[in-house]
């Protein structure tokens, strides 16, 4: 396998639908600048419908091994990131959806914050103690309130305010009508306050971070997989 860097060198300019062809060809160290290009964006759209912080990075692993299986079947009929992020929310969905029958008060459960690993500066912003401090807790209060948005609100509001996924890309995902996806983030902005909106602003990008040790962690557990290792 080559080392990260290198691989990122020279491949990390390729298009997704070219990296996917190459892997299909055989090239599957070449997966993990997919998995690497989308574990923020996957990570947040899982975590929106678990919001269960020890089965995310399960039902993560599973979308990649997944996705995996299903490379062949990709016929760029929408844009490979919406096809992998459909793949994600689906299984996903089925995972709460099988807690739920497990327990119902379970699936009630609302964690009441993030912890501070999942909350980084921006990148390329240079804080002052008070201000990164100030940045930090108004992270973790739009994620707090963010966590006690309904469901279905909440998806929503993380692929289209968080992730930055325009309304054609959250309603495939979502497979919801592209009305229904404007109404629900204006209903998801109102619960949140537009007070609280405005005052967070670009802080938004800060919260649920997967990046470091765990994205890395997800990376070499898919790929140790995929060659056949324990």
């Amino acid at each position: 396998m080559q080392p990260r860097a290198k691989l990122v060198e020279q491949y990390g300019c390729l298009a997704d639908d070219e990296i996917v062809a190459r892997v299909l060809e055989g090239d599957t160290a070449l997966y993990e600048l997919i998995m690497r290009r989308y574990n923020q964006r996957l990570y947040r759209a899982i975590r929106a419908i678990l919001k269960n912080e020890s089965e995310v990075e399960d039902a993560l692993q599973e979308t990649y091994l997944s996705a995996y299986r299903k490379l062949a079947s990709f016929e760029g009929r929408a844009r490979f990131s919406t096809w992998l992020t459909r793949i994600a929310v689906n299984l996903a969905i089925d995972r709460r959806r099988r807690r739920m029958r497990v327990s119902s008060l379970e699936a009630a459960q609302v964690e009441a914050e993030v912890e501070r690993r999942d909350v980084i500066p921006l990148a390329g912003r240079i804080l002052g103690p008070e201000a990164e401090a100030t940045h930090l807790e108004l992270a973790r209060l739009l994620a707090s309130e963010i966590d006690r948005l309904p469901d279905h609100y909440r998806s929503v509001y993380v692929l289209r305010e968080i992730e930055g996924m325009n309304v054609e890309e959250t309603s495939q995902c979502l497979d919801l009508a592209r009305s229904t996806v404007k109404t629900r983030l204006h209903r998801a902005r109102t619960l949140l306050r537009d007070a609280l909106t405005d005052r967070v602003g670009a802080s938004a990008e800060a919260t649920f971070t997967f990046a470091g040790k765990r994205c890395d962690g997800i990376v070499n557990r898919v790929l140790a997989h995929l060659q056949g290792r324990p």
